[in-house]
């Protein structure tokens, strides 16, 4: 699935990952291949993701990393949108 997140100032990382766990209001909820549409504001917390792709050089010092190649991006708040596999994280 297709992954976008973007800031007000830039699009911190657009690639193909495995899955993503983000911090929503309610709750840490991850989305797989073929998720259900969703749309959901999001709280304090990290954003999680997986997969086999690269991050530009620019942006690598907003990212740490976990295991199984996973990067996590610290956020203070926000809104996802999934929906055919595409999922876009407009954070703060």
């Amino acid at each position: 699935m297709f992954l976008e997140i973007v800031t007000p100032e830039a699009s911190l990382f657009r690639g193909e990952v495995e899955s993503v766990i983000v911090p929503g209001v309610e709750g840490e909820f991850q989305m797989l291949e073929n998720h259900a549409p969703i749309v959901s504001l999001l709280q304090e917390g990290n954003v999680k993701f997986r997969g086999n792709f690269d991050i530009d050089e620019e942006y690598q010092d907003k990212f740490t990393s976990g295991d199984n190649n996973t990067k996590i991006l610290n956020i203070n708040s926000g809104t996802i949108e999934l929906k055919d596999n595409k999922i876009i994280i407009l954070v703060d």
